[in-house]
């Protein structure tokens, strides 16, 4: 028992505050069971229920998670490295097989995955805003889940203005990837992007489609992809906050 733990005793936010502690400083180690409810409830003079509580208050801040069983565990993270300087400029990394993110993330070591489904859709006001078209106007979505070692990272959405993409690979329900880029493919290369980046707290659905713990905020990554003239794409990408560090590199 340290110092801490004799310190702060007697409410649940002692016992998370004494946890957090340990956890931060590598005491308890990343995948690491934490004690039981009646251990810790003996450590910190407590009671089970008061215990209990300060271990959620941890799995609301997304330090823990919860098993089956009933328990808990530090929760391990190995985070990817997301170049945002780099994703999609100039010389492409995609191939036959891979996309540009994919083929980064094979590059660092790890498994990429992507599951996609194609609709055709009328643009909603802000994604209209964004393309330059009228709300209403047809295009082309491509939703994806983006797995990395079998864990979900990322959501990844892209919109396409009808006009370029009916009848397309964009138009394919399936996976595809060209060296250049699909839009270089087939003629609408991009020449430059513009990135807008927020955090905010997931929805429902974002939580469940990522495998979310509690407390977990994600960042939002919009890519707006001008072709010579106007945008040919926006892609809304959706990044769990735990899971990524973002990466911007520049001459000054």
């Amino acid at each position: 028992m340290t110092a801490t733990d004799q310190t702060k005793r007697g409410t649940a936010r002692g016992v998370a505050d004494a946890l957090r502690e340990q956890i931060r400083s590598g005491v308890l180690r990343a995948g690491e069971a934490l004690p039981t409810g009646r251990e810790l409830a003996g450590r910190f003079n407590v009671s089970p229920k008061t215990a209990v509580a300060g271990v959620d208050i941890l799995k609301g801040e997304g330090l823990v998670i919860g098993e089956q069983g009933g328990r808990r565990r530090v929760r391990s993270v190995r985070r990817i490295t997301w170049n945002l300087s780099e994703f999609e400029r100039g010389h492409r990394r995609d191939s036959h097989a891979l996309d540009d993110w994919a083929t980064a993330i094979k590059d660092a070591g790890r498994e990429p995955r992507e599951t996609i489904a194609k609709t055709t859709e009328l643009a909603e006001p802000q994604i209209a805003e964004w393309l330059r078209i009228m709300a209403g106007d047809e295009v082309v979505k491509r939703s994806r889940v983006r797995w990395v070692d079998d864990e979900p990272f990322q959501l990844s959405i892209s919109y396409f203005p009808g006009t370029i993409a009916r009848g397309t690979l964009l138009d394919e329900d399936r996976e595809i990837s060209a060296p250049g880029g699909v839009l270089r493919h087939i003629g609408h290369p991009q020449t430059h992007v513009r990135d807008e980046i927020s955090t905010r707290m997931p929805t429902p659905e974002e939580t469940d489609l990522l495998q979310l713990p509690m407390g977990t905020p994600v960042i939002q990554h919009v890519r707006i992809g001008y072709g010579a003239e106007v945008p040919v794409r926006v892609m809304i990408t959706i990044a769990p906050g735990d899971r990524h560090l973002i990466v911007y590199e520049m001459e000054v």
